[in-house]
């Protein structure tokens, strides 16, 4: 069986000196906490601000809220992005609505990120995957209701958020649910001024509920429901009207005591997003514009672990059918009459089946090989392919793609020394932008992208490594991976055609360079200075080429963060600094310019206590402090991040 076990966190750090080994008959666990989505610095974070502080997350942001991630320094296209192992497919041609988007952070209990190909279990991937794990509560608690609270408020964009979730846990029966909302006005930047259009408001809730069937399997059923309205993006010439998600499956798991086989967990999903794009919060604009989208999605994922002696598995079969719709709808000022339609998606169908295996063998006590691999195949089906056909004459209505991967890894672990090594090569289809988008108009380089059906598959080949060293009060810890990705799929501009918003310079298309070349590189450093008082510090460095030597776009710059964190008894402060250095390896072609250096400074204090038999706990602290003025390499036409801001949260447990 595998056990997953958490670390219950108590106010006062204490260090366990291990003084002698002894072999224990049996060991009861009776209960688990799993991490919170929480970082030390902020309770409340979004589930946005919490990937953030993983060293191999960036984002790219056109706003306040529902950023892009980046994982491996590689755009959302190249990653695969699953809820519970379920792919979720955003509804927006200009990608403002990433799946981190449709769940909140009280609704999730931990987040799993894979790099490159040791990703491949979710289906064909680059960059790697990403895995929103939604909270599960076990059966036969000893309390059978539990709860949180949680509500602040956060001075620069007046915002204000209420976060809940209750739970039961039976003999036989579980039920859980969570609800969130988020309200914010616009935020100021470093000079104090007015970020317009950067408004939200967010609301969020979940359902779940298991019965255990026999003592060895049980039946689950889940859901999301999302919805944001009146969602401003400072940095593209429209906002967002309406944006609703519904995300539900039904799941069936079954355990066994004896043989090669310890589990099997099969999930049939569905989910529908609707996206509602519009400028009429945009006077300005001399042509107003809709764009309006869809997606739908059935799925199955069944999974099974094996293990017998010193050998592991995880077999995962992912299946899935989507259908992706997006359309364009141009009107006057009198918004009476429309002058313009068309599919930017046009109705876009895909289906994918594929079969992937993870294996671990322990060579030795200090040892363990991995070895890993899976086939997918890939269909694509566009019902208005005359809009294709413009540019593409006689590209073909169905494409299908087969999509192999394989990975290998190897750890040693020698004393206090741990080290690793692998590879991986791997396959991935153009996304449905790539492969048939229809003048999907990309404000930061001002340019209208046009899809080509005829993309062939972009090839990844990768290495990656790591060495750290650990005691009782220092932990070093070094990685790094290259990718070299043959078709590497970009935009460049096309000789025919002319732009279809007033807005662009010119129109682009879709289109596979021979290659291109990614190097990450971290560094993570911890360090117990005394009892209480602990350091963290965190290096990055991103260098991503073309074939021709040019630079390619959103390419984090070195960067750097260092944190403090005391704890003693009830009480906590931490602060911590972070920033980029300044982004020379930019790329004009794309719309880059240069960004400069920056650095911000953030604390907070934290303070636990009870009321009747309740755990509080309430924060305090500021973000920028200096009230610094800056932009990042990330952030879409150079807009602004927030200034100094203020926050303060309360939370109940009970």
């Amino acid at each position: 069986m595998l056990l997953f076990l958490g670390l219950s966190v108590n106010a006062q750090n204490t260090h366990v000196h291990h003084d002698s080994i002894k072999n224990l008959e049996e060991v009861k666990i009776k209960s688990a906490a799993k991490k919170k989505i929480e970082t030390e610095m902020k309770m409340a974070v979004s589930v946005d601000e919490f990937l953030s502080s993983s060293e191999n997350i960036s984002f790219i942001k056109r706003g306040a809220y529902a950023w892009e991630p980046l994982l491996n320094n590689m755009s959302s296209e190249r990653s695969t992005v699953t809820i519970d192992g379920m792919h979720v497919f955003g509804a927006c041609t200009d990608k403002m609505d990433p799946i981190t988007s449709y769940v909140e952070s009280n609704n999730l209990s931990t987040i799993d990120i894979k790099s490159g190909q040791e990703g491949g279990l979710h289906g064909a991937t680059v960059a790697g995957s990403i895995d929103l794990k939604r909270k599960s509560t076990p059966f036969g608690l000893a309390k059978n209701w539990n709860g949180t609270y949680q509500s602040g408020f956060e001075f620069n964009n007046k915002q204000f958020f209420n976060l809940g979730n209750v739970s039961y846990s039976g003999e036989k029966f579980v039920a859980e649910g969570s609800v969130s909302y988020r309200k914010a006005a616009d935020y100021y930047d470093g000079n104090n001024n007015e970020v317009k259009h950067s408004q939200y408001k967010k609301f969020n809730t979940s359902l779940g509920f298991a019965y255990k069937t026999s003592d060895l399997s049980a039946v689950r059923l889940d859901a999301i429901f999302d919805m944001a309205k009146d969602v401003g993006y400072p940095a593209l010439p429209m906002d967002l009207s309406l944006s609703r998600a519904l995300i539900t499956s039904a799941s069936y798991k079954q355990l066994f005591e004896d043989g090669l086989i310890k589990v099997v967990d099969t999930k049939i999903y569905f989910n529908a997003i609707e996206h509602y794009m519009d400028d009429t919060t945009r006077p300005e604009n001399l042509v107003h514009m809709d764009m309006p989208g869809w997606s739908t999605t059935y799925g199955l994922v069944s999974k099974a672990n094996a293990k017998k002696d010193n050998y592991s598995s995880e077999i995962q079969l992912n299946a899935y059918d989507n259908l992706s719709i997006a359309e364009m709808r141009m009107y006057p000022q009198d918004r009476s009459e429309r002058t313009m339609f068309a599919y930017s998606w046009p109705w876009v169908t895909t289906r994918y089946a594929g079969l992937s295996m993870n294996n671990s063998w322990d060579i030795s006590e200090k040892s363990q090989v991995n070895l890993g691999g899976s086939l997918g195949v890939n269909y694509n089906y566009s019902k208005y392919i005359e809009f294709n056909w413009i540019f593409h004459p006689g590209a073909p209505q169905e494409k299908t793609r087969f999509l192999p991967s394989l990975h290998a890894g190897y750890n040693l672990n020698i004393d206090q020394f741990n080290f690793s090594v692998g590879t991986g090569y791997g396959h991935r289809a153009p996304s449905v932008s790539e492969g048939y988008g229809y003048y999907i108009y990309n404000s930061f380089d001002r340019y209208d992208y046009i899809g080509n059906p005829n993309l062939k598959n972009e090839i990844s080949y990768e290495g990656n490594a790591s060495a750290g060293f650990k005691n009782e009060r220092l932990s070093i810890q070094g990685k790094i991976n290259y990718f070299y990705i043959e078709n590497y799929i970009i935009g460049r501009i096309l000789s025919m055609g002319s732009p279809m918003n007033y807005q662009s310079v010119g129109v682009k298309g879709y289109t596979s360079l021979d290659y291109a070349t990614l190097l990450n590189m971290s560094m993570n450093a911890s360090y117990d200075i005394l009892e209480h008082l602990h350091w963290n510090g965190t290096l990055t460095y991103a260098r991503g080429m073309d074939d021709k030597g040019g630079n390619l776009p959103f390419i984090r710059p070195l960067s750097y963060q260092t944190s403090l964190h005391f704890m003693h008894q009830n009480f906590g402060i931490q602060t911590s600094v972070n920033g980029d250095f300044e982004q020379i390896n930019y790329s004009p072609e794309y719309g880059e310019d240069l960004t400069s250096a920056y650095t911000i400074w953030n604390i907070s204090a934290d303070y636990s206590f009870k009321i009747n038999k309740v755990k509080t706990v309430v924060q305090v602290g500021a973000e920028n402090i200096l009230n610094e003025y800056y932009s990042t390499y990330a952030d879409w036409g150079n807009i602004p991040r927030m200034g100094r801001n203020i926050f303060t949260s309360l939370k109940f447990n009970f």
